[in-house]
């Protein structure tokens, strides 16, 4: 069967793609570089005093937005009984608790977020590089905000970040939710004051509400997550943290010691980010693959057929009910699908099945309650050294093979941390 093919009958499946190219750290890509990650590594940076103030449970990081990299002993040896034939050492980015937001949306949608209030703030001259941002934690910076809107497209996660942040600076928030969005999450957001619409489309649609809504105010900022270059960059500092998060776990990364990293894929703006990030870090000695439940492998069927944006899966009859709410995106970013093309080392589709499993028995043995959707990565594990995937062939192609007992394997976990107790319950029981 041919990938098309596979993907029609909604089966698992994988994908390498053929325009990756080799790279080394810090290279230009695209026409992009490092100096635009580290930039808004350096506005994160300065706003830590008001996250700090803002947000207590940022207290004990003075305002750093992290997550942990965890061990998962207990999951590693379930998922070795269970099928798992990877070696090297395996391991959890906790973006699910990532503070604030519970997700990997805190750093993309924060970031721009923060970009908007800075820039507005520099030009009404209240606010200089040099001040202390404490002082945005103020009720003269909130009126000053409250005169501008926000707005956005989202399933949930992406509308969660922005919501609670620029509402927390005092911006009229309007959040467009599609109908895959959960009811808590909107009901979250209307506590935190922020307007939620909602409409019986898909997600495209809901971005394409918020877009033309925003257009038509000269004080409105749309944050698109289809094409945002803010949005993108910030998800790309995860990079830099990463990398002194692996140094200081003893972790190797460099040609004898290769990093595969497997990232949930929706739309593509985080894991797009965030490999990006990577690949300014380590250049060809890390690996990252994307994973997408069958309903919905956008990313998969936009760069394996090189239509990118120009085709949707609802034209190959996809689309459906998926537990990875998150994830239901039907046609991927252009920005992000064409920046991909040189980095991405491959796609993989996962069923609903698994990812409750897997979430399941993440809660059961390591205590974490994740997402459906934030546990797609573990996908990847299954798929990497299984001798019958067409993974061999990457492994072999890139002289991987005998280097896989000293590789390290990332799972990043993308959402969960904000999930009530009532929804963890709920998604136990499925």
């Amino acid at each position: 069967m041919t990938i098309r093919e596979q993907l029609q009958a909604a089966q698992e499946a994988a994908w390498l793609n053929p325009e990756k190219i080799k790279v080394a750290e810090r290279e230009k890509i695209c026409g992009h570089g490092f100096v635009e990650v580290k930039a808004a590594q350096n506005r994160f940076m300065r706003f830590l005093p008001f996250i700090r103030r803002r947000f207590p449970e940022t207290e004990d990081r003075k305002g750093v937005i992290e997550s942990r990299l965890l061990v998962i002993p207990e999951m590693t040896a379930w998922l070795k009984e269970n099928g798992a034939a990877v070696s090297g050492r395996i391991l959890l980015k906790d973006d699910a608790h990532l503070p604030v937001a519970g997700s990997v949306k805190a750093r993309g949608g924060i970031h721009e977020v923060l970009k908007i209030a800075e820039q507005l703030a520099f030009k009404a001259k209240i606010l200089h590089p040099t001040d202390k941002y404490d002082k945005l934690d103020s009720e003269e910076f909130r009126q000053f905000y409250s005169r501008y809107t926000i707005q956005v497209g989202s399933t949930g996660n992406l509308g969660l970040s922005i919501g609670i942040m620029g509402a927390s600076l005092g911006f009229r928030v309007i959040v467009h939710m599609s109908r895959e969005a959960k009811e808590w999450k909107k009901e979250l957001l209307r506590e935190k004051g922020v307007i939620v619409l909602e409409y019986d489309g898909d997600y495209s649609h809901a971005v394409a509400e918020g877009r033309n809504n925003s257009a038509k105010d000269p004080n409105s900022f749309f944050i698109d997550d289809e094409n945002s270059e803010d949005l993108f960059f910030g998800y790309a500092t995860a990079g830099m943290r990463l990398k002194m998060q692996l140094y200081k776990a003893g972790v190797s990364v460099d040609r004898d010691h290769p990093l595969f990293v497997y990232l949930p894929c929706g739309v593509g703006g985080a894991p797009g980010g965030i490999t990006y990030g990577l690949k300014q870090m380590f250049g060809d000695n890390v690996h990252c693959f994307f994973v997408e439940p069958v309903q919905d492998p956008c990313m998969l069927l936009g760069m394996s057929s090189g239509k990118y944006e120009e085709i949707s899966v609802e034209e190959i009859g996809l689309g459906g009910q998926t537990a990875a709410d998150g994830l239901t995106v039907g046609r991927p970013s252009a920005f992000v699908s064409k920046m991909m093309r040189p980095l991405l080392s491959g796609c993989f589709t996962v069923k609903d099945e698994h990812l409750l499993t897997w979430m399941k028995t993440m809660y059961e043995k390591e205590h974490l309650f994740l997402e459906p959707s934030a546990c797609a990565g573990f996908q990847g594990l299954l798929q990497i050294e299984n001798p019958d995937s067409i993974c061999r062939e990457y492994l072999e192609k890139n002289q991987l093979t005998e280097k896989m007992p000293d590789a390290a394997h990332i799972v990043w976990a993308t959402g969960g941390g904000l999930v009530p107790t009532t929804e963890q319950t709920h998604l136990l029981s499925l």
